[in-house]
């Protein structure tokens, strides 16, 4: 009698395990799938970068924007109008040639850009090189009215993840004649480190009062680049003024970067330029 109740009691439970058997793997993944299945999962990357960016090195930055613009062959007006984008996202299988320039709208982070972020960028940038003895203090801070900024990507068109965004500042002033002494005339700037990699600046000192090794020394250093080494290659007339010294820095690969700082005479401009 006593075997009867247990075999009675235990039916319940016996029948409660057979139907879990059946269709409890069932309903926990329904369970699971309902959890994932349109549902959205934030997961953050191991490398933690965006988009096909990545990070370089200084000297392979450098490398890769003096590359991009020596290899521009059309007018800067034409050259605008060819590749002009609107946003981050290029087309690389439209782009030709090894090294590309082109117009870009938006930031690394795909947001849209203002032309006063450039400005205000390239101001800090200036201030900087005064500070450091690069540039004459008697430069003067950038107006908004007398200038032009345009952000561009320089490519590696084999390996686009190898690009660098920089601004372009240009002394734009509509005045006639407008007064250019001691002014920045163009630079380009790194929009995401604010370096200032190219500066043509009018300026009332002479080529026998700039010491260029100093100012290479300092660059090099302000940059990240390591130690500069003269340009031993050095065709006296590459530039159209006598006033110049070419120094070298490792790039990637096999490859250089050649670095020249420059005077003319006359006009009392001094540069510092990474391009031809």
């Amino acid at each position: 009698m006593k075997i009867k109740k247990i075999s009675l009691l235990l039916l319940p439970l016996a029948v409660s395990i057979a139907a879990a058997a059946v269709w409890g793997p069932e309903a926990l993944a329904n369970y699971r799938d309902g959890n994932v299945l349109n549902r959205i999962h934030v997961r953050e990357t191991e490398t933690g970068t965006e988009g096909y960016r990545y990070s370089m090195s200084n000297n392979e930055r450098v490398y890769i924007l003096s590359k991009c613009l020596n290899n521009q062959i059309l007018p800067e007006s034409d050259q605008n109008a060819m590749t002009s984008v609107d946003s981050v996202n290029l087309d690389y299988q439209e782009l030709t040639g090894i090294y590309a320039f082109v117009v870009n709208r938006k930031d690394s982070a795909g947001q849209e850009l203002d032309e006063a972020e450039g400005l205000e960028l390239c101001t800090q940038g200036i201030q900087e090189l005064k500070e450091l003895g690069i540039l004459p203090q008697e430069i003067q801070s950038l107006q908004a009215n007398s200038y032009s900024a345009v952000m561009y990507s320089a490519i590696d068109v084999p390996e686009p993840r190898n690009n660098v965004l920089v601004w372009k500042i240009s002394f734009t002033s509509r005045k006639q004649n407008a007064n250019k002494e001691n002014r920045l005339l163009d630079a380009y700037v790194d929009a995401d480190t604010g370096k200032v990699y190219e500066f043509y600046v009018r300026t009332n000192l002479e080529w026998k009062d700039i010491d260029p090794d100093e100012i290479i020394s300092v660059w090099s250093e302000y940059m990240g680049l390591g130690e500069p080494q003269e340009y031993e290659a050095t065709n006296p007339l590459s530039e159209t003024t006598p006033y110049f010294k070419k120094y070298s820095f490792p790039g990637m690969g096999e490859g250089n970067t050649v670095v020249t700082v420059g005077f003319y005479e006359g006009i009392n401009e001094l540069f510092l330029k990474i391009s031809r």
